[in-house]
């Protein structure tokens, strides 16, 4: 039963008497009703015709068959001729970068640039269809944190956010600043650089205690950093071990940015959850990866995009070499995982190529190898898994998040239809 609570403000009480309504009235709930002409509750499952999804504050109550009326308060959704599905995960982000060449802009650019281009890009991810990501290495601190507030909170529009906030890496190694003279490296920060086993766990330490959701390190060399130290293992055994042991005490997973085949090795052998890229990945280091349950994310999105500037001087030399040295190896990742049994999840290394374009990855999985169930399933309910979130979202069903997109066409039939979304919902809350 509504109330007009004015009218019952009389006289001199009226300020205690409204007060004491608002506080004991229940705020009505927020409940939208979407009719969309087909569902794909998960990628294991095939379209239904039309159905109603009903979601009341931020998640989804029914689905059911048919058009159901709207209930009287409620907003409608009319998406009649898409398909819904649900909203896709991405692993291996960075939202508050854009694609650049031009490593000395760390010395030009305030860290408060990188907060607006981080909301910037949530935004346009939410409306890529990614309504969940995990960032791996924020530009400076506490960005990503307080992005994946704002999200959450519906003060910024964009996809829920998993962050490792920092990357923890060796000194001078990937992930280090390098390139500078050594005043101007140190004043832009080494802070989450580590030697031996005690400080790198004391750094894991330090991780946990500025709010990341779980640990990244740079286990290999990199391609984009300014060091030509190689791509092969940065951090030794003890160190890495002692990064996963103490991540492991604090409830964290790792993941572990790694190129070369015997650093993938060493990575998986210490107990890290992801292996970020993989590009030279073995039948050996596939065997490891097997015996610990190390799960690949490819990011071959972000090997396509590096691929594009290459001659025309976009990159310094150091880098250009390594893009040279990984690309064309990088295009059998997913082939090679698949031949020796590698589980993999979805994950782009957005930031390295534009913002919005991730979906491109599920057409690089399927050259790969895979068929849409199995690519689909990667950036849904296998990247849940990945994260604990699989009994929140990577699914369309009654109790999960309300992380919803549409699409026109059926994605199991054409892939290519994930790269054009035309709407989006988060957490129950359309993104405009």
């Amino acid at each position: 039963m509504k109330f007009a609570i004015g009218a019952f403000v009389k006289g001199t009480v009226g300020a205690v008497g409204a007060a004491g309504l608002l506080a004991a009235t229940p705020a009505l709930a927020d409940t939208t009703v979407i009719h969309v002409g087909s569902v794909l509750t998960d990628a294991g499952s095939a379209p239904t015709g039309p159905a109603t999804i009903t979601v009341t504050d931020g998640r989804i109550v029914s689905i059911v068959d048919g058009f159901t009326p709207t209930p009287e308060g409620a907003e409608m959704v009319h998406l009649a001729d898409h398909t819904v599905l649900p909203g896709l995960i991405d692993l291996h982000t960075h939202l508050s970068g854009d694609p650049s060449g031009e490593f000395w802009r760390a010395a030009t650019t305030p860290p408060e640039w990188n907060v607006l281009v981080a909301a910037k890009n949530a935004r346009i991810t939410a409306l890529a269809g990614f309504t969940t990501v995990r960032d791996l290495g924020s530009r400076t601190d506490q960005v990503t944190q307080m992005l994946r507030r704002a999200t959450a909170e519906g003060m910024v529009p964009g996809p829920r956010v998993v962050t490792s906030a920092r990357t923890i890496a060796i000194v001078g190694g990937h992930g280090d600043v390098n390139g500078f003279r050594r005043g101007v490296g140190e004043s832009l920060g080494t802070d989450f650089t580590c030697t031996g086993a005690v400080e790198c766990a004391e750094m894991v330490r330090t991780a946990s205690k500025y709010g990341a959701d779980l640990i990244k390190i740079t286990a290999t060399g990199g391609v984009l950093s300014q060091q030509g130290r190689g791509l092969e293992a940065h951090f030794s055994d003890e160190e890495m071990k002692a990064i996963v042991d103490t991540a492991n005490t604090l409830g964290l997973k790792v993941a572990a940015h790694a190129h070369g085949a015997r650093g993938i090795e060493a990575a998986a052998r210490a107990g890290v959850q992801t292996i970020e890229h993989g590009t030279f990945i073995d039948e050996q280091a596939a065997r490891v990866m097997r015996e610990n349950g190390t799960i690949l994310v490819p990011t071959l999105m972000a090997f396509q995009g590096i691929k594009k500037n290459l001659g025309t001087g976009f990159y310094t030399p150091v880098v250009e070499e390594k893009i040279r040295a990984t690309v064309t190896v990088a295009e059998s990742i997913v082939q090679r995982a698949r031949q020796w049994n590698v589980k993999m999840a979805f994950g782009t290394d957005a930031g390295v190529f534009p913002h919005g374009e991730n979906a491109g990855e599920f057409t690089q999985m399927m050259v790969g190898g895979m068929n849409a169930r199995e690519a689909l399933a990667s950036a849904t309910t296998v990247a849940a898994e990945v994260i604990g979130l699989e009994n929140e979202i990577g699914r369309l069903a009654p109790g999960y998040s309300a992380d919803i997109i549409a699409v026109k066409g059926n994605p199991l039939a054409d892939i290519t239809v994930l790269e054009e979304v035309d709407w989006t919902m988060v957490r129950g809350r359309v993104i405009e």
